[in-house]
């Protein structure tokens, strides 16, 4: 099965939280929060979108920064999603 997002939609998998702190120190699984870093797995066509043209600024395989509360979580094939607008989307990792 596949996710196909519609107009202005990105679907991101979230990246794994660190492990280790840089200085070194075990973080315990309830200590992690979860990231806001994930890649790109699928992007929308773009078009109009509420009135307004709408060009996709992001591509599959590219690692993103998004909004703490954005989008909404879909699990697959035991995989887990998380949908978003691109306009949720903060910045490119490059």
């Amino acid at each position: 099965m596949k996710l196909v997002p519609l107009a202005d939609r990105v679907v991101l998998k979230q990246l794994e939280a660190e492990q280790t702190t840089k200085s070194g120190i075990v973080l315990p699984g309830q200590e992690k929060e979860k990231p806001q870093q994930a890649e790109v797995i699928a992007v929308g066509p773009g078009g109009v979108v509420d009135g307004k043209e709408i060009k996709m600024e992001v591509k599959t395989g590219d690692k993103v920064i998004y909004s703490k509360y954005a989008g909404t979580e879909v699990k697959l094939d035991d995989e887990k999603f998380i949908i978003v607008k691109q306009s949720d989307i903060l910045a490119v990792i490059e």
